[in-house]
C-alpha cells in the first residue's frame, strides 16, 4: 500500500470531492451513473467510463483516508 502512502492527501480530498459532485447541476454524474448501475441501465462505454472518471477520484479517497485512520488507530 505504499502507493496510496504516496498520494498527498489534501489534493486528492479536493479531486475526489469536485470531481464527485461534478456537474452540480441537474444532478452529479457519479450519483446518476450509480443510479444507472443499480437499475441495471449502465451499458454504454462512455456511461461506464464516467462512472470510473466521477468514482475512482472518491475511491482512492475512501482508501486513503482508511489507511490513516488504521495507521493511527494501531501506531500506539
Amino acid at each position: 500500500m505504499e502507493w496510496l502512502d504516496k498520494i498527498p492527501t489534501i489534493p486528492l480530498v479536493i479531486v475526489a470531492v469536485l470531481l464527485g459532485l461534478a456537474p452540480f447541476v441537474p444532478e452529479p454524474h457519479l450519483l446518476e451513473k450509480l443510479k444507472m448501475l443499480r437499475a441495471g441501465t449502465l451499458v454504454r462505454p462512455l456511461d461506464i467510463f464516467d462512472l470510473l472518471l466521477h468514482g475512482v477520484p472518491v475511491l482512492l479517497m475512501i482508501m486513503k483516508l482508511g489507511r490513516l485512520a488504521w495507521l493511527q488507530f494501531f501506531s500506539t
